[in-house]
């Protein structure tokens, strides 16, 4: 049977100039409130109103986000660590942002917000926002993705994916005064392990000095990077028991290159799930309600939607997802699952209501 998998190696890092770094999810985090704010000002402007209420608008998202995300992961998925090291959370960039969080810091800055602008309900101003908070989502998923975090359970879906960057940044560092140009690539030798997990054949690739015998290589794959793979990545890329090893001159170089036959380890992409089905829900909401009667669509017509919608599949996609937390193991409905029925309940609600308001008006 043959698998079609993806070796995904994608750098977190778009690039580095100097001391500067710019990452792949800080740029994508970064549009996403950019282009939301596009959107939503040639919303108000459709409907007469000042951009200057977005200016406005996007201030409070934007600090809402990053401190419900914030908070949302600190207390929700290691309450005991950050109650003992509360100046932790002030380390965001060690990552760890919870999106339930941040719709629970959107919710409470929509509301102070909406009281300042007696104008703009609350309901009016969460319909708008969340048409953007859907791209926004999708942006957000692509980031994760180039980070290959909140990755997916092992699979043997055609399209699973082999998250393989870490560890070769890994034995670049760990390695990089003997070996270099270390690359992998598909063989197309699946299989499945004793668990009976499908596993996919892979070529880990490197160049040694010309200096180094068959007997050295042979002790360095045995060795030391037997011993990294099974240590940091066991879960991800399975060493082979007396993996072949293949040995060849590069002609015109003093190198040697080497190639090792071991197995990754397919799993659902369960962040690029998420990326789609939000940008899906970005366009429902904005051309399948919004668009058709814009300011004349029903208080609370467009959040109800985006809520049930959003956290429905968010419920679902959990279960193709790895634990985040250790905690998490043992339970019915993981913290990510729990957290989304509240809200759900509550998107239903004010959907149901929205029809409700209108039979009453016609």
């Amino acid at each position: 049977m043959t698998f079609n998998f993806v070796l995904w190696e994608a750098s977190p890092e778009l690039f580095s100039i100097g001391s500067l770094t710019v990452r792949w999810y800080g740029l994508l985090f970064a549009l996403g409130f950019l282009i939301g704010q596009q959107i939503l000002i040639w919303i108000y402007k459709t409907e007469g109103k000042s951009e200057k209420y977005v200016e406005t608008l996007t201030v409070y998202m934007v600090v809402a986000t990053i401190l419900g995300a914030r908070l949302g992961h600190c207390l929700f998925y290691e309450p005991e660590y950050y109650l003992t090291h509360p100046l932790d959370i002030l380390k965001i960039w060690e990552g760890g942002l919870a999106s339930h969080g941040a719709a629970a810091g959107i919710l409470i800055a929509i509301y102070l917000y909406s009281k300042k602008q007696t104008d703009q309900s609350y309901l009016y101003v969460l319909d708008r926002m969340v048409i953007t908070i859907a791209l926004a989502g999708c942006l957000i998923r692509l980031g994760n993705l180039m980070n290959s975090e909140i990755i997916g359970k092992p699979t043997s879906f055609r399209g699973g994916f082999i998250f393989a960057r870490s560890m070769e940044d890994l034995l670049d560092r760990t390695y990089q005064n003997y070996l270099y140009d270390i690359e992998m690539s598909l063989n197309g030798k699946d299989s499945l392990d004793e668990a009976g997990r499908t596993i996919a054949g892979v070529d880990l690739s490197f160049v040694v000095p010309e200096d180094g015998n068959i007997d050295q290589i042979k002790a360095l794959v045995e060795g030391g990077l037997k011993k990294t793979i099974e240590k940091e990545y066991n879960e991800h890329i399975v060493y082979a028991e007396n993996p072949p090893i293949k040995i060849e001159k590069l002609e015109g170089e003093k190198a040697q290159k080497v190639t090792v036959g071991i197995w990754g380890v397919p799993r659902h992409p369960s962040q690029l799930y998420e990326a789609i089905s939000s940008f899906l829900l970005f366009l429902f909401l904005f051309f399948g309600v919004y668009y058709r009667k814009r300011e004349k669509t029903p208080e609370g017509r467009i959040f109800g939607f985006f809520v049930v919608i959003l956290f429905s599949l968010r419920f679902i996609y959990e279960y193709f997802k790895e634990p985040q937390v250790d905690f998490e193991q043992n339970m019915s409905y993981n913290m990510g699952q729990l957290l989304s029925i509240p809200l759900i309940i509550a998107g239903l609600f004010v959907l149901i209501n929205s029809y409700r308001k209108k039979n009453e008006l016609s």
